[in-house]
């Protein structure tokens, strides 16, 4: 498949993430704890029997992934998840997905791949227009919510440079999230300690975490190995915008001017900062 339509259909999981985390979590209809532990859980049995399924003898598949990746993936969910009671969906966007690009821009630099000056345009015209998206419901937030926060978009930083040595994307995300499973029945269970969760809330945090983040997941390991590391952060400035077009769509949010002039930046943006790349390896 197109490594332009894997990373698309990338970014549209991360995206629905982000709208039903919005759904489960501001609505109370289920607790932070319940919400990830259901999530990681639905996610590894779920990609767990896709893995055994594609066997043909019928005999189990050795445990992919890696210890890094699953600690990375628990402590982005469980981060995200609680800083989002905390922090507001415009502020926690942008604090997220500043973290995560600063944090694989970091680790690009410090491998030696260094941006151009067109690259540097693009991704600061994209954070920009990301931080007009947001700016109308920005407050000052709460400083553990804001940390909870970047600590989230760190470790999902690290999983996705971790996925850029994926050899079998579907077997390595399966592993990842088999491996959180005993962690996330424990949130499970200190979530239901606390309070039962509505029927949508689970419903929303099974859809969130078998196919928005297993998949989608999956597919992003699968297009990892095929992007350059600075690419692979750029791109994700997109999800905050995919995101809004989502609440349009599914929440019946309002269409704006602000909206339509912040998407337009981001993209473009992203779109310069590609280019630039691109350019800049031949």
């Amino acid at each position: 498949m197109h490594i332009v339509l894997l990373t698309a259909i990338a970014m549209v999981a991360f995206a629905a993430n982000s709208v039903l985390a919005r759904l489960a979590l501001s609505s109370g209809s289920i607790d932070a704890l319940s919400y990830t532990g259901i999530r990681l859980a639905s996610g590894a049995l779920l990609l767990f029997a896709m893995v055994q399924f594609s066997r043909r003898n019928g005999s189990l598949r050795p445990l992919g992934g890696s210890w890094a990746g699953a600690a990375a993936l628990f402590s982005y969910a469980i981060a995200f998840s609680v800083a989002y009671l905390m922090v507001g969906a415009g502020m926690g966007a942008l604090i997220l997905f500043a973290s995560v690009q600063m944090s694989m821009l970091g680790w690009a630099i410090a491998k030696g791949d260094r941006p151009g000056a067109l690259e540097w345009l693009g991704i600061g015209l994209a954070i920009a227009a990301l931080a007009y998206l947001v700016f109308p419901g920005l407050t000052a937030p709460i400083p553990l919510g804001a940390l909870l926060m970047a600590i989230a978009g760190a470790a999902w930083a690290a999983y996705s440079l971790i996925g850029r040595g994926s050899k079998s994307p579907l077997i390595d995300t399966a592993g990842n999230f088999i491996r959180c499973l005993p962690l996330a029945l424990l949130l499970l269970a200190l979530g239901l300690a606390a309070a039962t969760p509505s029927a949508p809330g689970i419903l929303y945090a099974v859809l969130s975490g078998a196919i928005a983040s297993g998949l989608g997941y999956a597919v992003w390991y699968l297009a990892l190995p095929r992007l350059f590391r600075i690419t692979a952060s750029t791109v994700q400035l997109t999800v905050p915008a995919i995101a809004a077009l989502g609440g349009v769509l599914l929440l019946a949010e309002p269409i704006t001017l602000r909206l339509a002039l912040a998407s337009a930046g981001i993209l473009g943006g992203v779109a310069l900062a590609l280019f630039a790349a691109e350019r800049r390896k031949r």
